[in-house]
């Protein structure tokens, strides 16, 4: 089946994965749509396993991908360094399926399928 195109071109479907990660990481669980959550998943379990190695190369990597947000005022945290120091060893004995994506209700406006999307 291959990945879902989510009505957008290339560039601007990573940029929305990118974001969407970055706020799944600092938020812990985010509500979107069915569909944007379903790609979601894939491209959020894959940073886990990067975080789950835990080597500069992994680092680095997902650099590449998460954006350099703040996510913990108190302490100054980024996100990449959240993967890595809390996500990645929190699912070090767990061989995938890190995220659970649990369907809510039709939205308002569009009535489109809307889901909440959350680290298990």
């Amino acid at each position: 089946m291959g990945n879902r195109k989510l009505g957008r071109d290339g560039a601007h479907r990573k940029a929305l994965l990118r974001n969407l990660s970055t706020s799944l990481i600092v938020h812990g669980k985010i509500e979107t749509t069915e569909k944007k959550a379903m790609e979601l998943r894939s491209f959020t379990d894959k940073l886990v396993t990067l975080a789950k190695k835990n080597d500069l190369h992994s680092r680095r990597q997902a650099a590449k991908i998460v954006y350099n947000v703040v996510a913990d005022e108190k302490t100054g945290q980024t996100a990449l360094q959240k993967l890595f120091d809390e996500i990645g060893p929190k699912y070090q004995d767990r061989n995938g399926g890190y995220t659970r994506v649990i369907k809510t209700e039709k939205r308002r406006g569009d009535a489109a399928d809307m889901a909440v999307i959350e680290f298990v």
